[in-house]
């Protein structure tokens, strides 16, 4: 039984790191050649990321903003639907427009997307409760003030809160990223249960785990000079990720296989 269930599987390939350089491309050539759809659902992602740190500030909750534009990027695969749709449109030769984007957006939320969104949005919550905790138990409840800032950056109990917040959250970042990282292409792509998608993604990762993580680093990287940009850089890096990550999917997990026509295979017979 156990054999037959894990025949089951989707197959995984290898990567390699010239593979990643290829989807990045594929991921640029993309987002270049419809930029306004890409625009679109990245912009979507920037106003809810600054509404959502607006709301920390107005709340008086600052020590928080941090990690949830950190952690928002958890469920940034769940934006990457419509890029997902749009990258499979411009692969498959079909006709480019706002109804047929959102047409496949709305197929693929019946399915199992919703589920794997629940997923990574429970880990959001998870991670900002750690850093809640975290923030407390290293600063105490009166560690906000006018002096935040400096308490954060000198002290021993800021720099630890730092380092250990971190620590954290990159562990938590690189779960979720194993598997998310081709969960929702694959889920968009095909009628699967997400259980099934996540397996497979956390395969491909333990399959290629250099050029994965090479990857995860990536992506952090190109993360956090969004964030640097208050959000604005997200409006390129989403959409040019989003698209690569369809590519990367398509790269790294074997076609699902055709079921033969009962004809086929009672003739066969």
């Amino acid at each position: 039984m156990a054999e037959t269930k894990k025949e089951q599987w989707p197959e995984v390939r290898e990567i390699t790191i010239n593979d990643l350089v290829d989807v990045l491309g594929a991921g640029v050539r993309d987002f270049r050649a419809a930029p306004q759809y890409g625009l679109f659902f990245a912009g979507l992602y920037v106003a809810a990321g600054w509404l959502l740190i607006a709301l920390l500030f107005y709340f008086g909750l600052p020590y928080l903003a941090y990690p949830l534009a950190m952690g928002f990027a958890l469920i940034a695969p769940f934006a990457g639907v419509g890029f997902y749709a749009v990258s499979e449109h411009l692969e498959r030769g079909k006709p480019l427009s706002w109804g047929s984007i959102f047409a496949s957006i709305w197929d693929a939320a019946k399915r199992d997307v919703r589920w794997m969104a629940l997923v990574t949005g429970f880990a959001l919550v998870i991670w900002m409760d750690i850093a809640a905790f975290l923030f407390f138990g290293f600063m105490g409840f009166n560690g906000i003030g006018d002096d935040f800032m400096e308490q954060l950056l000198t002290t021993p109990s800021g720099i630890t809160f730092l380092f250990l917040g971190n620590i954290s959250g990159a562990l938590i970042a690189l779960s979720i990223f194993s598997i998310s990282v081709i969960s929702f292409p694959m889920l968009y792509d095909r009628d699967v249960d997400f259980v099934t998608a996540m397996v497979t993604s956390v395969r491909l990762v333990t399959k290629n785990p250099v050029p994965m993580i090479a990857w995860c680093v990536l992506i952090g990287i190109l993360t956090g000079i969004s964030l640097m940009s208050v959000f604005v850089g997200f409006l390129v890096v989403l959409p040019v990720i989003g698209h690569a990550s369809w590519h990367l999917y398509r790269r790294g997990v074997e076609p699902a296989a055709v079921a033969e026509p009962p004809e086929a295979v009672a003739t066969a017979g």
